[in-house]
């Protein structure tokens, strides 16, 4: 039964893509950012370092120059300045200034700022002989500027400084531009990488929302429902895995469904059988001497049939919760299979059936076995053979040592076994076609002992070209404490 497509438009598993807006796309939002911030910075101090640069040069080269006129006088040095200020070319982007040696200025290319007191950093250092520039905001008009001022000797004495000043307003404007195309480059970038992510989680998250409520559904008792498998990845394996599960489940519903059916019908024959005799005997306890022997043997054998089906349930039950343990000894297992061959045997010759035993021409040694747990196998085994294969007559049980294992075969002469169904007589609770009588969980309670033995037990067809069954029995040969040599 496929689940509706329409889940897949209604389901939404957000912790999912929580994990992945945290663990994905927040990572690359944050190293976008930082590339954006580093960029941006980057380009800021090439903009600041290359106008101080340029300003540096210049100022180095006009100061030089401007000493280089052999000024010897104070009218001559001033008349010099106004000159070089007034023929200024650059007025526009730079503003030259003139400053005496107490920090005001005398002329500027810039003439409102004549007779001002800048009072920044670069002018105190240059008055003092060296070369500096200052960057930040102008204590004046409030503007960030840039400037670079240069001593100015006559004598080898500062006479006054040379100042180049500009403002930073189209360096900020260019890093702003610069910063705002990098921050959008970086929203594309973001914005392409969440849309692939987006569309990749979804492809992860709906299918897994579609697997989710599959699973919910199985376990609230939908068993046996289906999803519609489209993918060819890790998700369509997980699809196959869920409807795989789903049908196994289905099957194993419906098996132990059977079984309780099964159950209760087995045990509700022989206690109706019991109840019946029980009472029939009470009414009349010294009746018929023959009815009265009939009914105590029926009684008997309903009460041994109802033992054995208790004494599997119970043995099933310790399989399952891992307490099924053996009891290991040195047992002459030859020895036991004919002991329970000569308990059934007089049984089956009252129903019709022959059982024909070939034993090894060869003495076959004891072994370290659970001997009981042993006898339980071969007797299921014969009364299976019985009851599935008995309208054949004859049941041929053969033993051997073949190599270091004795090998022991039990052979019906019935329909034989459904070649569908091989795969699965040795699962619990599975009756298959068979009408016989039986709770469906003796042979998974053989192969169990058996393989606890360190053997193997196999069901399988005649392949003689006979009719019938053949259920294969092949037990190590070892002693306690160790494996015998050949």
């Amino acid at each position: 039964m496929p689940i509706p497509g329409t889940i897949k438009r209604t389901l939404r598993i957000r912790g999912l893509r929580q994990r992945w807006l945290v663990s994905a796309v927040l990572p690359i939002v944050l190293l976008v950012m930082v590339a954006v911030a580093v960029f941006t910075i980057a380009s800021a101090q090439y903009y600041y370092n290359s106008m101080r640069s340029g300003l540096e040069s210049r100022a180095r080269l006009a100061a030089e120059t401007f000493t280089g006129y052999g000024v010897k006088s104070y009218s001559e040095y001033y008349r010099l300045a106004s000159y070089s200020v007034e023929t200024f070319e650059e007025k526009d982007q730079l503003e030259l200034q003139f400053v005496n040696t107490n920090g005001r200025v005398q002329v500027s290319s810039y003439g409102l700022t004549a007779g001002t007191r800048p009072d920044t950093s670069d002018i105190a250092t240059a008055i003092n002989g060296t070369m500096d520039y200052f960057q930040g905001r102008d204590p004046q008009t409030g503007e960030n500027i840039l400037s670079v001022s240069s001593p100015l000797y006559f004598n080898a004495r500062v006479v006054g400084v040379l100042r180049y000043v500009t403002s930073m307003r189209a360096v900020e404007h260019q890093i702003l531009l610069n910063f705002l195309m990098s921050a959008g480059l970086a929203l594309l970038v973001v914005a392409l990488t969440v849309l692939s992510n987006a569309i990749f989680i979804n492809n992860v998250v709906e299918p897994v929302a579609v697997v989710s409520d599959a699973a919910r559904r199985i376990s609230g008792g939908s068993y046996g429902i289906r999803i519609d498998n489209h993918y060819q990845d890790e998700l369509g394996e997980l699809v196959d895995n869920i409807n795989d599960m789903s049908l196994k489940i289905s099957q194993a519903e419906k098996i132990q469904q059977e079984f309780v059916s099964s159950v209760s019908h087995e045990l509700r024959t022989p206690l109706t059988a019991i109840n019946g005799w029980a009472e029939t005997l009470e009414v009349d306890p010294v009746g018929n001497p023959e009815q009265t022997r009939r009914g105590l043997a029926i009684i008997g054998k309903e009460s041994r049939r109802l033992t054995t089906m208790v004494e599997e349930l119970l043995d099933f039950t310790k399989i399952q919760d891992g307490r099924f343990t053996l009891r290991i000894d040195t047992v002459d297992l030859v020895s036991e299979l004919e002991d329970m061959i000569y308990a059934y045997r007089e049984l089956f010759r009252q129903e019709g059936i022959e059982v024909v035993y070939t034993p090894d021409d060869e003495e076959i040694p004891p072994v370290a076995a659970d001997g009981e747990r042993m006898k339980q196998v071969f007797g299921n085994v014969l009364d299976n053979a019985s009851k599935h294969g008995g309208a054949g007559k004859r049941i041929d049980v053969t033993a051997a040592r073949e190599e270091n294992s004795i090998v022991i075969r039990v052979r019906d002469y019935g329909p034989g076994i459904p070649p569908e169904e091989l795969p699965f007589v040795k699962q619990k609770f599975y009756k298959g076609s068979s009408k016989a009588r039986g709770s469906g969980i003796g042979l998974a309670v053989c192969d169990e002992i058996v393989r606890l033995h360190g053997g193997t037990f196999d069901v399988a067809n005649a392949s003689d070209g006979g009719r019938g069954a053949v259920v294969t029995i092949t037990i190590p040969v070892t002693v306690l404490g160790e494996s015998e040599k050949e």
